[in-house]
């Protein structure tokens, strides 16, 4: 391999071999906040949500589509990795370790270190974190990494007959267009869970107001 082919694999050797050494220095790792004015957060912990979350229900068509491949294969790319993490955390605000206990008990590569390491980082809550006010748009990043929808086809099949301009916001227009793929919003498919816009200003205000606490 040349160089640049190989810098990003080095790279991800690199994170594997930090997490592994923060994992060492702090054995609780998978359950306490590696950044303590996080300590604070108002999780909603919305149990309904949370099962919406693993059974790939959200109404966020490539969030399920992840879900449902982690149900089917134990596995899922580390892009759809971070969307779905960032979904649970920042969009349903439900804490990290749910999520890092469910990704543990279900990918087949499912390392200690990497899984609380990557799902901090993904919380904010981490050593070298994404920061608190990063939060992914499912349907951006869904239009970016899966522009024809074919991942989605193949994991959310209820949704494989939407052309490209609906099958990665399929609530837009109102729904209405599904009913000529055979498809209902809320029947069908589910309504998303949440307004991502909404969800966005809610889980930075949490962030912000568990700052301003004094840390524990």
């Amino acid at each position: 391999l040349g160089e640049r082919r190989a810098e990003p694999f080095v790279r991800q050797l690199a994170w594997r071999d930090f997490y592994a050494h923060l994992l060492a220095a702090f054995p609780g790792m998978a359950t306490a906040n590696l950044r303590s004015e996080y300590n604070g957060i108002n999780w909603r912990n919305d149990p309904d949500d949370f099962e919406a979350w693993k059974a790939g229900n959200t109404g966020y068509p490539l969030v399920d589509a992840g879900m449902r491949q982690l149900l089917e294969t134990g596995w899922m790319h580390n892009r759809v990795r971070m969307i779905t993490a960032s979904f649970l955390v920042k969009d349903l605000l439900i804490d990290w370790r749910w999520g890092e206990r469910h990704f543990s008990r279900l990918l087949l590569d499912a390392d200690p270190a990497q899984n609380a390491g990557n799902w901090q980082w993904a919380a904010g809550t981490g050593a070298d974190a994404a920061p608190y006010f990063r939060v992914f748009n499912p349907v951006t990043q869904s239009r970016t990494w899966d522009h024809e929808g074919s991942y989605i086809g193949t994991y959310v099949p209820e949704l494989a007959a939407l052309p490209d301009r609906l099958i990665h916001a399929p609530w837009e227009n109102g729904g209405l267009e599904l009913a000529g793929y055979r498809g209902v919003l809320g029947e069908t498919y589910p309504a998303p869970l949440v307004d991502h816009a909404v969800a966005r200003e809610m889980a930075i205000a949490a962030y912000q107001a568990a700052r301003t606490r004094p840390a524990d």
